[in-house]
């Protein structure tokens, strides 16, 4: 599992001449297999976002896992995942995607006119 790139851990990246600290990560038991999300949700206050990965199936969906993290924290997560798909792209070839997110509409709907 690749870590955090360029993060340097809790304090940001590196400075020359730092030495990397290993941390231990437990893994507990019932969270080894993950959850596979074909969505996610973002909102966010002035002091955490907040991610809701989600399964949508047949027009259903549910939240799988939330994550909530500080604005500094996200930052340095999109860093590492931008890092990790060059990486991705550099050995796979580029990702294919939608340039326009289908829009979803969640929760209590007015009937549609």
């Amino acid at each position: 599992m690749a870590g955090p790139a360029g993060s340097g851990g809790p304090g940001g990246p590196r400075g020359e001449g730092q030495q990397a600290k290993e941390i231990k990560v437990n893994l507990p038991q019932n969270i080894v297999g993950g959850v596979y999300a074909n969505a996610m949700l973002v909102q966010h206050t002035d002091d955490e976002f907040v991610m809701d990965f989600t399964l949508l199936v047949g027009g259903n969906g549910t939240v799988v896992s939330r994550v909530i993290t500080s604005p500094g924290h996200m930052k340095r997560m999109i860093a590492a995942l931008q890092e990790n798909l060059r990486r991705y792209e550099g050995s796979h070839g580029v990702v294919k995607g939608r340039e326009v997110q289908p829009r979803m509409r969640l929760g209590f709907q007015p009937p549609a006119e």
